[in-house]
């Protein structure tokens, strides 16, 4: 498609879908391996001693820091242990009681930690999305639940969630759909991957602390008539069916979020 026909409001999302910490960070490192970064301040405010105390042996090394665990399962305890420092001094994310990967620079899972700390320890994740298209060419949209940590109330694709250590994409996709929309893929039609990108932004999570690093995969398909989503987790508030221009034009007020913007805008070849 042409560049000159791709509407501004895809500019916008890309643009906050890469944006740069508001405070400096520095790696953090796991068993002699990069997995994430830190506000700079943020350890030595919780306490160095504190953290020893807790069984939590981290070492500050240049603009970096050394968390002295073996990979596997002696590296989740000491995350995890982290974790549970970060709740109690109110610098997590919502505590979720699910387990992420926390993977090397070459993919592989080390160790994996709770879902609500990984923002603020700039660990990598992924996501799934799923465009859910009508025979007549309409869309399925969601409304995220009011009490969502990011972007409450606003518009989403049919299902956006997270994927959990021990999950692939595909798993996750199965799983999500499920919970977010209370679909089995199997009942749906022509199912296909669209791609995916990347996000590295900001987090409000950890009282400002946090920065996301995200990959999500978005795959299509298509919802068949006398099909309809029905939310079973309770973090959608409903579904809508919406016309193309429709769904455009709310993106272009920012009534969705920025990464279903972007996979709007990959969607529609943009």
């Amino acid at each position: 498609m042409n560049t000159a026909s791709v509407p501004d409001w895809v500019a916008r999302s890309r643009a906050i879908a890469c944006a740069p910490p508001l405070q400096p960070r520095e790696v953090l490192y796991v068993a002699g391996q990069a997995v994430g970064s830190v506000q700079r301040g943020l350890l030595l405010d919780l306490g160095l001693d504190n953290l020893q105390a807790m069984g939590i042996d981290v070492v500050q090394r240049d603009a970096s820091w050394w968390l002295q665990a073996e990979a596997g399962d002696s590296a989740t305890l000491a995350l995890n242990r982290l974790a549970q420092v970060l709740r109690a001094d109110g610098r997590c994310g919502p505590w979720r009681n699910e387990q992420l990967a926390v993977r090397n620079p070459e993919g592989e899972c080390i160790a994996t930690v709770e879902r609500g700390a990984v923002r603020v320890l700039g660990v990598p994740t992924e996501a799934v999305h799923l465009v859910g298209v009508a025979p007549d060419g309409r869309l399925w949209v969601q409304q995220r639940a009011a009490d969502k940590a990011m972007f409450p109330n606003r518009w989403d694709t049919l299902m956006g969630g997270m994927v959990s250590a021990g999950d692939s994409p595909d798993t996750a996709l199965a799983r999500e759909t499920w919970e977010e929309a209370g679909l089995r893929l199997a009942a749906l039609e022509d199912l296909r991957y669209g791609g995916f990108f990347e996000l590295a932004q900001p987090s409000d999570e950890g009282d400002g602390c946090g920065y996301i690093h995200e990959r999500i995969h978005w795959y299509v398909v298509t919802v068949p008539d006398g099909v309809a989503p029905d939310n079973q987790d309770g973090e959608v508030q409903g579904f809508a069916l919406l016309a193309p221009e429709v769904v455009q034009a709310w993106a272009a007020n920012e009534q969705f979020t920025p990464e279903a913007g972007l996979v709007w805008a990959g969607f529609w070849g943009w």
